[in-house]
């Protein structure tokens, strides 16, 4: 938490254990509106030192009158800024200020419809009569605080929404942040605009600008360099830090022989070419390739890959001078899921101590090599940070590349990565892109690729019989990847992918599709 002014006025999310609190967050960085997420026990002080517009309390699995379930500090409600309650957030408010919180006879779930009885509220303004909403709840409010006007119910839920405007104080039993919720952004961008007057500047020039301002703030005339991999994050982290210090910064592209097809030329024809990036492109094909061989323990491939990368990163590095600061290009679910922060949220850029994020083999360089982490994008989400590189010109195949491990290829390879097996699998996972793409499917799904098994079935190739490998295709839809559903993909574009792999790719006579979500699976399979 930063406690010093400046920056953007947040809107605070307060987690009480919600699967929807960073989606509360993004919604409202939809709406142009800074936000962040902080533990529900957080001290009010601690916010009101950032001149909050508004806080947000989250849902949450608990029930408000069980012994030990989440609370907040009550000084929450006289901080004298707008609160939103969803869910058990609604409860925890109309506990804390005098209202009565019960176990229904009937609980709600999925979706459910709502009649507004004050369309003339602050928060449902612009709502019709009846509308559906998501519920998700066995216990509600049977009785709202004093002060407060009930504005909607539903069937078995007398207070499904609830304001005192005097107080700036907003509640709705219901989520407003799911898609599910066909009204739920309108209902949300009441409560920041009209609740707490905010005003939508978190956009992608304001935050270009900020971090652009932080970097040279931090950097000053110094050396920077970046360990590129030609994903997203650390494309984006490049860029604007090369559009704050300019020739100070070199990029280092480490080309470990795992990417995938084309990869490694469109890295050096977007950054050297295009954006005019001091790159160094080191050709570490071969050293990788030489220390995989006969290793088939997935745990190990990553090690030797990730120790190798480390090596070769600091030899180059080493021979530069003057370097003191690492581009990083960690994102703010990262700060989320480590359990805390290292240093204030509200700065993007100030050098970490001695953690780092594993992002594409580059944990343990600060400690190795003395540098101080620049970190340009530890606010943003994923989404922000692919709006940001278009802004900043990046082509779509880079700004829309989906999710790829640090190791790459090696754990999308069951077993032992040898050249030829590399070549197969990367051969397969072009042609599973290219279909995806050809189908208008690649939006739509967080990640896919082909996977190559440690395993020969037989099979019929023309008049002949063949002993070769399967290819496993994998797809999934997720939002942030801690969960994930696998995609339903047309039978017919299977059916195209099926047919080219096992025509055009020598050594395969076998194509599956894998329909495991995650849990219990994971999204790759080493």
């Amino acid at each position: 938490m930063n406690d010093r002014p400046g920056g953007p006025e947040p809107v605070f999310v307060l987690d009480f254990g919600a699967q929807y609190a960073q989606l509360i967050a993004r919604r409202v960085r939809e709406c142009h509106v800074y936000s962040e997420i902080v533990p529900h026990s957080v001290d009010p002080d601690t916010l009101a030192r950032r001149n909050p517009k508004g806080i947000i309390l989250s849902g949450g699995p608990a029930s408000v009158y069980e012994p030990g379930a989440p609370d907040c500090d009550e000084r929450i409600f006289r901080l004298g800024v707008p609160v939103l309650g969803i869910c058990y957030g609604q409860q925890v408010m109309a506990q804390a200020l005098g209202g009565d919180v019960g176990h229904t006879e009937v609980g709600e779930y999925g979706k459910t419809e709502v009649d507004v009885t004050d369309p003339g509220s602050v928060l449902l303004s612009g709502l019709p009569e009846q509308t559906t909403a998501w519920m998700s709840h066995r216990d509600a409010v049977v009785k709202p605080p004093p002060g407060f006007e009930v504005t909607a119910a539903t069937a078995n839920c007398p207070v499904a929404a609830m304001e005192d405007v005097d107080g700036g104080l907003f509640a709705v039993q219901f989520h407003p942040e799911v898609a599910h919720t066909p009204r739920g952004m309108d209902v949300m961008r009441n409560f920041l605009y009209r609740g707490c007057e905010a005003l939508p500047t978190w956009t992608p020039v304001s935050i270009i600008d900020e971090a652009v301002a932080a970097i040279r703030d931090q950097v000053g005339t110094a050396g920077v360099v970046c360990a590129l991999s030609g994903g997203v994050d650390s494309a984006v982290a490049a860029l604007l830090v090369h559009k704050a210090v300019g020739d100070q910064l070199t990029c280092i592209f480490v080309d470990h022989g795992l990417l995938r097809s084309n990869e490694a030329d469109q890295v050096v024809e977007t950054f050297k070419r295009h954006f005019h990036v001091e790159l160094i492109h080191v050709d570490a094909r071969e050293r990788f390739l030489s220390r995989l061989e006969g290793v088939t323990d997935p745990e190990r491939k990553r090690k030797i890959i990730g120790e190798l990368f480390i090596r070769v990163f600091e030899e180059v590095a080493k021979g530069l001078g003057g370097g003191r600061f690492l581009v990083q290009g960690t994102l703010y679910p990262d700060v989320i899921e480590s359990g805390g922060e290292r240093r204030p949220v509200g700065d993007p850029t100030v050098a970490a101590a001695a953690t780092i994020k594993s992002h594409h083999n580059v944990g343990g360089l600060p400690e190795v090599m003395g540098f101080e982490l620049v970190e340009p994008l530890r606010r943003l989400f994923k989404d922000e940070v692919r709006t940001i590189g278009a802004e900043l010109g990046l082509p779509p195949e880079i700004v829309q590349r989906q999710p790829f491990p640090g190791p790459g290829l090696a754990v999308r390879i069951v077993g032992e990565v040898t050249p030829e097996r590399l070549e197969i699998v990367r051969a397969a996972d072009a042609i599973v892109r290219e279909e995806l793409a050809r189908a208008g499917l690649e939006r739509e799904i967080w990640q896919s690729y082909a996977a190559l098994l440690a395993l020969r079935s037989v099979g019929v190739q023309g008049d002949e019989r063949t002993y070769a490998y399967p290819i496993v295709i994998r797809a999934v839809t997720s939002e942030d990847a801690m969960t994930a559903d696998w995609a339903r993909i047309p039978a017919e574009v299977l059916e195209r992918m099926s047919n080219r792999i096992t025509a055009e790719v020598r050594g395969v006579n076998r194509v599956v599709y894998d329909v495991t979500s995650k849990p219990p699976g994971t999204i790759e399979w080493e």
